[in-house]
């Protein structure tokens, strides 16, 4: 078990260091097509004081059909140091949800070398429910910052990696979609792609580590993952590479260390849509 301290961080604390110097907020909200909810409207409407916003589709790489894969590290480095985020901050994400889309936009910064990265605990329903400020001017554009990159690619598997894990056991695969989904019961809401899951996969829905909005207690996510071998790489998946990282960051607090971790990017996004991928129903 880790201290959660390094991942997450409280509303109080928080509250207590707005406006401190080096210190950064981005609101990372994002929502499936259909919520009908816009992540980047809601922050213009009202924000924590003094956060920016990082929209995963707007900042993704466009050479490609899949939604919000990574940009390559140089235009990373140059789209988020346009937000202000440098990779020395002290850097707290969070989003509308509470803990949905903020491990993504954390992930992606964590990858890119950003160094202190945290969550804020319950986001921005738990800010609100506690009645903190709430800045409902509008926006501005922030101080740009500088933001140099070290990628560390092992964080990141592409389908060839995916395909080998499964085909050698040397890595758990985990899903995070819904059992439905994962057993191929439902239509995926992207059309164009094929019910099911990979061959050797494990669910766990992302669901089952959340509640309330936050991180579920040790004692639920580690019975999420009791399937799971957590001596052995681990490489999380999901619809489009967000929920993935709820996963990854639940496997962090259980003490997984992030080099036995990777995250499928393309996700069943990618996999669910190539040619000769292999798919299976059932559980």
């Amino acid at each position: 078990m880790t201290d959660r301290s390094r991942l997450l961080v409280s509303t109080e604390d928080l509250a207590a260091h707005l406006g401190a110097p080096g210190l950064t907020i981005v609101d990372a909200s994002w929502y499936m097509p259909a919520e009908n909810r816009s992540g980047r409207a809601e922050w213009a409407a009202e924000r924590i004081p003094g956060a920016v916003h990082f929209d995963i589709d707007a900042l993704a790489d466009r050479s490609t059909d899949l939604p919000h894969m990574l940009l390559s590290a140089e235009a990373f480095a140059e789209a988020v140091g346009a937000l202000g985020i440098a990779d020395d901050a002290e850097i707290v994400v969070y989003d509308g949800a509470g803990l949905f889309s903020a491990p993504r936009v954390w992930w992606n910064l964590t990858v890119y070398g950003a160094t202190n990265v945290r969550i804020l605990d319950g986001g921005l329903p738990k800010w609100k429910a506690e009645g903190r400020p709430l800045d409902t001017s509008a926006p501005t554009a922030p101080t740009p910052a500088t933001f140099t990159p070290t990628v560390d690619a092992t964080r990141i598997a592409d389908l060839a990696a995916v395909a080998a894990v499964l085909s050698d056991g040397s890595a758990a695969v985990v899903d995070a979609r819904g059992p439905a989904r994962f057993r191929g019961e439902v239509a995926e809401p992207r059309p164009g792609l094929r019910a099911g899951h990979m061959p050797g996969a494990l669910n766990v829905p992302f669901a089952t580590v959340v509640a309330d909005g936050r991180l579920a207690d040790p004692a639920t996510v580690t019975a999420a993952f009791a399937a799971v071998d957590l001596e052995k790489p681990i490489v999380t998946s999901c619809g489009s590479g967000v929920s993935a990282a709820i996963l990854w960051l639940a496997l962090e607090s259980l003490g997984v260390p992030r080099d036995r971790l990777a995250l499928y990017d393309g996700s069943w996004t990618e996999w669910g849509g190539a040619p000769g991928t292999a798919v299976v129903t059932g559980p």
